[in-house]
């Protein structure tokens, strides 16, 4: 009957996968998660007449940025970057620059964190005037580069590794084979995932200031960029984290304590509802801490993706990490105690069960990760996913023969369960009393013998076990089962550090476009600075025009007033105006609303053609001061 059920639950995981698969990725939709710079202004390579008054960066989705997150760099290197980066509007983030500056290719650096937690850095460079030398390198600028970055991302392989083992060990053990609660190679690989998640919270904790920062080893140990990632999304999440797990020690203490040692029917029923509610709840919270900080955190159906990110991971530790406490006891356990049949087979529902769920949660994760079908090669993300999948099958094959030896072990269970009675019996106290009447009068002696008595029954003992085949094939093809699932792991981590492929689609496809209207002859904004002296009191600054993307139709307008010596200051009033002479269209007023000091905004500016436009800004700075200054550019 089991070899019979095994199969076809076999064709209903293959038949579940392909349905959600299609039914998901047919409608994919955009998402948000990881950022990507999706438009800059000046544009990448892009030559502009005159320097700009500002850089700016737009991104794929709102990012956390610091005093130096945004850096622009003159040909020797030196910043002209003034002030820190402020969000100018939606996605868009930019940072002031010096008056005046020469002629000459600059580089914009920029270090920021995506909404999902990921740092996110590069370079591009712009000229003014004409490219000329440069002594700033633009490569290598990627987060994960040297040894902060090797040790972050290794920090998260044993933090997923270790609430895999603790989370998957304790519900093998409860669920699956109580008696475990008792065998130490148990205990100790319980309790190792503990060690090993608790420790890695604590590094990652120390070296998240670095890692999204400066990346150098001398910093992880700074008080001061602990305390700011503290403040952070990801810092409240390691440190929730850490609350948690000492909580799941009291439980592992519980456990593997007084849950061991209760005799009473009743009361283990008890506590084991007990402990199964309790550790629901810790394992439950304890996934939520990636769930709350990462990739389901943001984008699209964000209040569904991370209940559906903590069911996977659940899912994940119930069927990996209860494969290895079956490894585990397989190997490990004590002669007089082998895990039984029974409890292999209970596990093997379980495990089904859990394969189930990862199918369905992990299809959902990557409608919302890939967005189109194309993203499954075209980008690292969707090859590592093919991978992890290819993965998941070869496991679930090697799971299907285990099951295989669970049935064969299970129909050969009475025999070796007589077996094990009689070696049981033959020492035991009866034993012990028979040869009792021939044992010497020194005690010492008697104790003696009777642990080398002891040891050869168990090694007699453990010479049965080990040789029936059947439970000597489902050893290997568990061993198999948990290497498969080390490198899926592996897998599955990088994975979750690398840049979703619908985001890397986008990011693409804005950079195309940039190039496009580079070679069409046009940059994609318009930025000009007009110098004005109202002749009155603080009458003198320079206005600076931002029109993005200057071109036919709706366009946003960001206007700046600043002093000579490039402080934003306030004016009682700024006018805009644009005219087409040469089709006698204007002049169109604009009144742009004030958004903060020096800066005025309006969204929908309408270019009805394009042409050389001139733009007329009017500028007011007291009741009776004030003045219109001119410039003409190409819109459209």
């Amino acid at each position: 009957m089991t070899q019979t059920i095994a199969p076809r639950r076999v064709r209903i995981l293959v038949l579940l996968l392909l349905a959600t698969v299609c039914a998901l990725l047919a409608g994919a939709g955009p998402a948000s998660a990881h950022a990507a710079v999706t438009g800059s202004d000046p544009g990448q390579g892009a030559v502009v007449d005159q320097a700009p008054a500002r850089i700016s960066l737009t991104f794929s989705e709102q990012v956390a940025v610091s005093g130096d997150s945004l850096r622009v760099l003159d040909p020797e290197g030196k910043r002209v970057d003034t002030g820190e980066p402020s969000n100018v509007s939606g996605t868009t983030y930019a940072v002031r620059l010096h008056s005046g500056l020469p002629d000459g290719t600059y580089t914009v650096a920029y270090q920021v964190v995506s909404a999902d937690s990921h740092p996110v850095a590069g370079a591009y460079t712009f000229s003014i005037g004409a490219p000329s030398k440069t002594s700033v390198s633009v490569s290598g600028q990627t987060t994960d580069d040297g040894v902060v970055g090797w040790l972050y991302g290794f920090g998260r392989y044993v933090s997923y590794a270790g609430f895999l083992v603790m989370a998957g060990g304790a519900a093998f053990v409860l669920a699956c084979w109580p008696r475990g609660s008792g065998v130490r190679p148990v205990q100790r690989y319980v309790v190792s995932g503990w060690v090993a998640l608790t420790a890695a919270t604590l590094a990652l904790l120390l070296l998240r200031g670095s890692f999204t920062g400066s990346g150098k080893v001398s910093d992880v140990f700074d008080l001061s960029l602990l305390g700011q990632v503290l403040q952070t999304k990801t810092g409240a999440a390691l440190v929730s984290r850490l609350l948690l797990l000492a909580a799941a020690a009291l439980f592992i203490a519980v456990l593997f304590g007084a849950y061991d040692k209760r005799e009473d029917p009743q009361e283990r029923r008890d506590l084991t509802f007990g402990l199964s509610i309790g550790g629901a709840v810790v394992a439950a919270g304890l996934a939520a801490s990636w769930a709350m900080s990462e990739h389901a955190s943001v984008g699209l159906q964000a209040g569904i993706a991370m209940p559906v990110d903590v069911l996977h991971l659940l899912a994940a530790a119930a069927w990996l990490g209860g494969l290895g406490a079956l490894l585990v006891a397989l190997y490990r356990a004590p002669a007089d105690s082998p895990v039984g049949a029974s409890a292999v087979h209970r596990f093997s529902r379980l495990a089904f069960g859990s394969v189930v769920a990862l199918i369905a949660t992990g299809t959902y994760q990557s409608w919302r990760q890939l967005g189109s079908w194309t993203a499954f090669t075209d980008t690292r993300y969707g090859q590592l996913l093919l991978a992890k999948i290819a993965l998941v099958v070869v496991l679930v094959g090697v799971a299907w023969i285990s099951r295989r030896w669970t049935s064969r072990l299970a129909q050969a269970a009475p025999p070796a369960a007589e077996e094990r009675e009689t070696a049981r019996v033959g020492t035991g106290p009866e034993a012990s009393a028979e040869s009792g009447a021939s044992e010497p009068a020194d005690a010492r002696r008697a104790a003696q013998l009777a642990r080398q008595r002891a040891a050869r029954d168990a090694a007699r003992q453990k010479k049965i076990r080990d040789a029936d085949p059947n439970r000597f094939g489902l050893r290997r093809s568990v061993l198999a089962e948990a290497g498969v699932a080390v490198v899926l792991l592996a897998v599955t981590t990088v994975l979750t550090q690398t840049e979703p492929g619908r985001t890397e689609e986008e990011a693409k496809a804005a950079t195309q476009s940039s190039a496009a209207s580079a070679e069409a002859g046009t940059s994609g904004a318009l930025t000009l600075n007009m110098p004005f002296d109202t002749g009155g009191e603080d009458g003198k600054g320079v206005v600076t025009i931002d029109l993005d993307p200057a071109r036919v139709g709706d366009n946003e307008m960001h206007v700046y007033v600043e002093r000579p010596n490039g402080r934003a200051f306030d004016i009682p009033e700024v006018k805009v105006d644009f005219t087409l002479k040469a089709k006698d269209i204007g002049p169109l007023p604009v009144v742009p609303d004030h958004i903060a000091t020096g800066h005025w905004s309006a969204n929908g500016v309408q270019i009805p053609m394009a042409g050389d436009w001139q733009v007329d800004v009017t500028v007011r700075t007291s009741d009776i001061d004030e003045v219109t200054v001119t410039k003409n550019a190409q819109i459209g």
